[in-house]
């Protein structure tokens, strides 16, 4: 099980990654370093109906090569479960996500309030 201290990484800190594909309306591969992990989008469930333009939105908001700020949560199933900011942006992708119509909101941590 991949655990959040195998990457260095602090439920509740930031740090910076580059996404490297976006492989799903709420799945990240990103690297960091010379580490590459697979991140999941907290606080948020893709709608089944606009999983194709959910998708679309991501690939249009996170294109390769996007430095993201990390906010961990937890992991599930040995994946990183955290918010995702892009570098300059206002708010994170799931909140925009969400937004745009193509999430819903979903609470699984206190952080997701």
């Amino acid at each position: 099980m991949l655990s959040l201290a195998v990457l260095g990484l602090v439920p509740g800190s930031a740090a910076a990654a580059e996404v490297l594909q976006v492989r799903s309306p709420s799945l990240l591969q990103v690297g960091d370093s010379n580490r590459t992990y697979t991140v999941e989008l907290a606080c948020m469930a893709p709608i089944e109906g606009e999983r194709d333009q959910a998708l679309a939105w991501l690939r249009q908001q996170l294109p390769r090569r996007s430095r993201v700020n990390l906010r961990p949560i937890g992991n599930h199933d040995g994946i990183l479960v955290a918010r995702v900011q892009k570098l300059g942006a206002p708010d994170d992708v799931s909140r925009g996500l969400i937004a745009a119509g193509f999430a819903e909101p979903v609470v699984e941590h206190a952080s997701c309030l």
